[in-house]
């Protein structure tokens, strides 16, 4: 890969690290000022029906899910970013093949060529 493709995915692995880091922000945030709102509305536990209580939990659960998926999707991109250092970046794992520019654009996290994790999901689906 030359300079000139290394600094496009550079660029786009850096957008992707910010977006994804004010995502999970967002989603924290949230989150916090969800449970503050619902401590001030009032004291009582009985204040609120049982399924109100259910979903609250419920919708905190997911927003930690999403959080903790954005934090390792940041750890990734951080990986990405240390390969591009590296000059490894957009070489397969497994063959050592080029990992194809259009994969990487759609997913620049990709360690494997299409070839490579077609064959890895036929054989975890074969098990």
């Amino acid at each position: 890969m030359n300079k000139q493709d290394l600094d496009f995915f550079k660029q786009l692995v850096l957008d992707k690290l910010e977006q994804t880091s004010d995502d999970v922000e967002s989603i924290e945030n949230t989150a916090r000022n969800n449970g503050r709102e619902l401590a001030s509305e009032d004291r009582s536990t009985y204040s609120l029906h049982m399924a109100d209580h259910g979903t609250d939990a419920m919708e905190k659960e997911k927003s930690q899910l999403l959080a903790q998926r954005g934090g390792d999707y940041i750890e990734y991109l951080n990986e990405a970013l240390q390969r591009i250092e590296e000059g490894t970046f957009g070489i397969c794992r497994v063959c050592g093949g080029e990992i194809g520019r259009a994969r990487l654009e759609a997913v620049p996290t990709a360690t494997q060529c299409i070839s490579c994790k077609s064959k890895r999901e036929q054989e975890s689906d074969t098990e």
